[in-house]
């Protein structure tokens, strides 16, 4: 019996045949690997459109790195590297004193030239990824947008580049690594709750950031019956099994505003002065950002300036797989930038997602069914995915217009409790996200088609 969650996709019945067989042709190989699955007694053999035979494959959760109890998060990160990597460790677990005094650059020119080729395993790599990701925040922004440097130092560059190649991710701070990677608990038996929850590196910001990273965490648990109801719905459709699919949509939109009621704990945790003053910059990457307009020479990698977007919400592989079981359809120009974002994810979420959108149409199939509670569940995710977007928009119009504003008018009263000198408030993303996106006409749009994918009686 296969662990995990499952879609058998042994078991559809004769209606999705056709869909059902370019759908397992996609399952088979993960990342370009030409394997062949082995064929078992379970699991029928049918003809391909060109003649050969497709063994028909369950879609495993694990396929895709991701976990039954915590989603797309990665379990129980590692908190240390080997030995030799001791180097990075020291810099990066100093980081928000190192830039406060305006010392990171420095100790930076002074770490030895470490090779990333003696890490083992992901979870190695995801570390290391996260620590140079920081540093290389760190080293980026320590003077401001008015500081920013055109080099990063080769002997930060190149093992950065080495684990991003490893990992298939771009050498910059992603969702993946502020949120799905750095994060420990204080009792190790204890539960995932903030109160037992730290971050494994942090950058300037305090408790502030702290509570940015955990309650983003807590919204991407939040989401994990939802990832699970997506496997039940897929499989009910294959399966025609009209039932599960009613359960797995009702389970779908309690995920949806779980994560909306998780994301309102970010009033309690973050300061929004604290956190547009002081942390956001660190979050700012060098493409479609004025501050550093010619983007990054990776130093040992490449002569030519790189450029990539910043940290993003929009890197969540969460709402992406929501939209693509939903149908949700958005504009032109917002695809295009979702689309981008997809990118910046560990490559086995992109295929997660990748192949939600290649399954059998979850709206078509309500649609044809004519079942009116069916319809009615799927109005349900739709109105609660739409919800969480609104809720999305309230918090960015707290945490960036109205701070903004206030810093603006010199009123964001800071002092010395975050331990970093503040000259003037960031400029050159006011109306941007720190993704590189004009953040309102991007969060109102993707709102707005959200509703539209509702269906009428």
């Amino acid at each position: 019996m296969p662990t995990g969650m499952e879609i058998n996709v042994c078991s559809a019945k004769t209606p999705y045949r056709q869909p059902l067989t370019v759908f397992a042709q996609t399952l088979w190989p993960l990342g370009g690997r030409a394997l062949t699955p082995p064929r078992t007694s379970q699991c029928p053999v049918m003809e391909a459109s060109d003649g050969t035979e497709e063994t028909l494959l369950p879609l495993l959760l694990t396929r895709f790195q991701l976990s039954e109890e915590y989603g797309f998060l990665l379990p129980n990160p590692l908190t240390e590297l080997p030995a030799p990597y001791g180097p990075w460790m020291e810099i990066a677990h100093d980081l928000p004193q190192l830039i406060a005094s305006h010392r990171l650059r420095s100790q930076v020119h002074q770490m030895p030239q470490l090779s990333a080729r003696h890490l083992r395993g992901h979870e190695e790599l995801h570390l290391a990824h996260l620590v140079l990701s920081f540093i290389t925040m760190g080293y980026l922004w320590q003077e401001g947008e008015e500081g920013t440097v055109k080099v990063l130092p080769r002997n930060l560059a190149v093992p950065f580049w080495e684990v991003s190649q490893a990992l298939g991710l771009p050498p910059i701070l992603s969702h993946a690594d502020f949120v799905l990677a750095n994060w420990r608990r204080k009792n190790p038996n204890g539960p995932l709750e903030i109160e037992n929850l730290d971050t494994i590196i942090s950058l300037p910001g305090g408790d502030s950031l702290r509570g940015f990273i955990l309650v983003t965490l807590l919204v991407e648990k939040a989401a994990v019956p939802g990832i699970k109801a997506i496997v039940q719905a897929i499989r009910a459709i294959l399966q025609l099994d009209e039932e599960t699919l009613h359960k797995a949509l009702q389970e779908l939109a309690e995920a949806i505003g779980a994560m909306s009621k998780a994301l309102k704990r970010m009033h309690d945790y973050v300061d929004p002065a604290v956190f547009y003053t002081v942390i956001r910059i660190f979050l700012s990457g060098w493409k479609d950002n004025p501050a550093m307009p010619d983007g990054l020479i990776y130093d040992g990698v490449s002569d030519e300036p790189m450029a990539y977007s910043g940290g993003s919400a929009a890197q969540s592989t969460v709402l992406h797989a929501f939209d693509e079981l939903l149908g949700i359809r958005h504009s032109e120009e917002s695809t295009a930038f979702l689309h981008r974002m997809r990118n910046y994810m560990p490559p086995p979420h992109r295929a997660f997602v990748e192949e939600i959108h290649r399954a059998p149409s979850l709206k078509q199939h309500v649609l044809s069914s004519g079942d009116a509670r069916l319809r009615t569940a799927f109005n349900q995710c739709v109105s609660a995915l739409a919800d969480f977007r609104s809720y999305h928009i309230t918090i960015v119009t707290k945490y960036i217009t109205i701070a903004a504003a206030k810093a603006k008018a010199g009123r964001a009263e800071l002092g010395d409790m975050v331990g970093l000198s503040v000259g003037k408030p960031p400029a050159a993303l006011e109306a941007k996200g720190t993704g590189g996106s004009h953040i309102f006409s991007f969060l109102k749009s993707i709102r707005d088609t959200t509703r539209e994918g509702m269906i009428s009686a």
